[in-house]
């Protein structure tokens, strides 16, 4: 079984990360390749509507999660790359939706310039630990 310890911070937590968190004991690492969701499952786009793409990344990210044996509460850390810094405090507030009250994963927010996909906003990559 894998225990996990939260590093609660101080600002970290209104952000939804934790600055660090520790596992210890046996566990399968899953290593979550870019997700990012330029439309919905029907195949509209969703252009320019950052809080949709958001929302339908983390879906699909939870999908990869129930794939592997998991849920989103495994993820132990993230990288996430974001269109426009203005879209930050958004991006924190929707994470809050799909992660248990103080069991966020460490995470780092990029912004960067371009994706591989025109109208994609954002991208996230991970790490989870499963028992």
């Amino acid at each position: 079984m894998v225990e996990r310890s939260y590093v609660v911070g101080t600002w970290q937590k209104e952000r939804s990360f934790s600055p660090a968190v520790i596992t210890k004991g046996g566990s399968r690492t899953v290593w979550l390749a870019g997700h990012a969701a330029s439309m919905d499952k029907d195949g509209k786009p969703f252009k320019g509507d950052f809080a949709a793409q958001v929302r339908r990344t983390f879906e699909y990210m939870r999908e990869t999660m129930t794939e592997a044996g998991g849920t989103l509460d495994d993820i132990v850390t993230m990288t996430v790359f974001i269109i426009d810094s203005r879209y930050g405090k958004e991006f924190v507030d929707i994470r809050k939706e799909f992660f248990s009250e103080g069991k966020f994963p460490g995470s780092m927010l990029i912004t960067c310039s371009g994706f591989a996909h025109p109208g994609m906003m954002i991208e996230i990559q991970g790490i989870a630990l499963l028992d």
